[in-house]
């Protein structure tokens, strides 16, 4: 039976950026983004609050919820490329991937890192061989 990690990490990152882009979430952003070409979304250097900055947190967070969307496309796109050859998946790489969802899990708890990404961690973990 052949693995299906490649496609949950597709999935997760698919959903994580129409759910990002999308009215519910941080659609608004995107449209002033869009309006400035998805050029200079914010000030960088210019908003950290040890400059005497003011950040934008809305913008951030929009930023940041489908730039991590779009690293997982291509994240599950080689897993799935592995798994296709019948190859293990790295053990480093599942127990990086473990300790970065634990990360997420203390630091957000009610999220998709504790309801999605977790459990799935965890499976990847009881597959090792």
């Amino acid at each position: 039976m052949k693995s299906k990690n490649g496609k949950i990490f597709l999935l997760l990152g698919i959903m994580h950026t129409v759910l990002g882009v999308s009215p519910w979430a941080f659609g608004k952003q995107f449209v002033l983004f869009s309006n400035q070409f998805f050029f200079k979304v914010s000030e960088g250097l210019l908003e950290f609050p040890l400059l005497n900055g003011k950040m934008n947190y809305e913008n951030f967070a929009a930023f940041w919820f489908v730039y991590f969307g779009l690293l997982l496309i291509p994240i599950g796109f080689l897993i799935d490329f592995i798994e296709s050859q019948s190859i293990s998946i790295p053990k480093i790489f599942i127990w990086s991937y473990l300790v970065v969802v634990l990360l997420g899990v203390y630091m957000i708890p009610f999220s998709g890192m504790t309801f999605l990404m977790l459990p799935h961690a965890l499976y990847m973990i009881s597959s090792v061989k």
